[in-house]
């Protein structure tokens, strides 16, 4: 435990535990979060005009950022095991609000795959989504150390984890392409790629 981690998580977490209402709001970021962005995606993809195949690419490659994000941590956390907050500190020090098992704290899959999806839809995704995201991300990384399971650089590192799957997915984009054009034919939608010139410049 390093004097950060243990000053700034005392500093958010020992808000928790005194106002149930935002109690609650930390507690469905902290475990609702996927199930939030698979509506967004949901929503997303069938609200878009039938033939805007930009965007859903945007939105494809968001979701692949994310997964990306995640395949790292779960490289990170074989590699190097951090106790997470509930099992490092005194019983009685801390507000724990979900329960947890005690596997690594470090990086924050809750983060890493937020910030993964924030990123990953900044180029092409629909405006409303880039900002959306980032906003949801940061959320949920603050609220994963305000219930008590992760310490604030689990969550700073998987910012980095997610921006970095994100380059990646963006680096590597025209291979995606064909996964969005048959996701589009299977959902029987029309419309053409723009020239690459053209990602993100659409609103």
């Amino acid at each position: 435990m390093n004097p950060f981690d243990v000053t700034v998580f005392h500093a958010v977490n020992n808000i928790a535990g005194h106002q149930p209402v935002l109690d609650a709001v930390m507690i469905f970021f902290a475990t609702g979060a996927p199930y939030l962005y698979g509506a967004l995606f949901i929503i997303g993809w069938f609200v878009l005009p039938k033939a805007d195949r930009d965007r859903r690419h945007g939105l494809v490659v968001s979701a692949l950022s994310g997964v990306l994000a995640l395949v790292i941590n779960v490289l990170i956390g074989h590699a190097f095991y951090r106790p997470r907050p509930f099992v490092a500190l005194p019983q009685g020090t801390f507000h724990q609000l979900i329960p947890h098992v005690a596997d690594s704290s470090f990086p924050s899959d809750h983060a890493a795959g937020s910030f993964g999806f924030a990123f990953g839809v900044q180029k092409y995704g629909p405006r409303i989504y880039r900002y959306l995201f980032m906003v949801v991300a940061i959320i949920v990384s603050i609220a994963r150390v305000y219930v008590g399971v992760h310490w604030p650089t689990d969550v700073i590192a998987g910012f980095f984890v997610g921006l970095i799957s994100s380059l990646v997915i963006r680096r590597f984009e025209k291979y995606v392409r064909p996964l969005t054009d048959w996701m589009m034919r299977l959902f029987r939608m029309g419309g053409t790629f723009h020239s690459a010139g053209d990602y993100g410049t659409r609103q």
